[in-house]
């Protein structure tokens, strides 16, 4: 059992900047990927970015030179640096882990949400 607790998201002006963080904790040995994803009412739920335990990463084309991901393998967290917001950008944003319990159980949690929103 894995439990995500995300903080910092909240309210700020286009063109600002906010720190999303996920921590994990529980059994989080086998923790191979973390990722962000969001989502809003008019829009499916899309991927924002990920990164491998080999740090390896990947971003949406829309959020690509402005967000970055990165995390700390020892401490189980993983964080969303977003610059440059856009209104666009407005939406509940979901932490996700995946990976491989050590006696070969897959398996993937999501965090509960945190609203971003960002006002013109």
């Amino acid at each position: 059992q894995v439990q995500l607790v995300e903080s910092g998201g909240g309210l700020v002006q286009a063109g600002g900047s906010l720190r999303l963080s996920c921590a994990a904790s529980g059994s989080t040995f086998g923790i191979n990927a973390m990722r962000w994803y969001r989502q809003n009412p008019g829009k499916q739920r899309e991927l924002v970015a990920a990164i491998s335990s080999g740090g390896s990463t990947n971003y949406a084309d829309s959020v690509k030179g402005r967000f970055t991901i990165s995390r700390d393998s020892a401490k189980n967290t993983v964080d969303l640096q977003m610059n440059s917001l856009k209104p666009e950008d407005t939406a509940l944003y979901y932490c996700n882990v995946g990976g491989v319990e050590p006696w070969g159980a897959p398996f993937e949690y999501w965090g509960q949400g945190m609203q971003v929103t960002v006002s013109s």
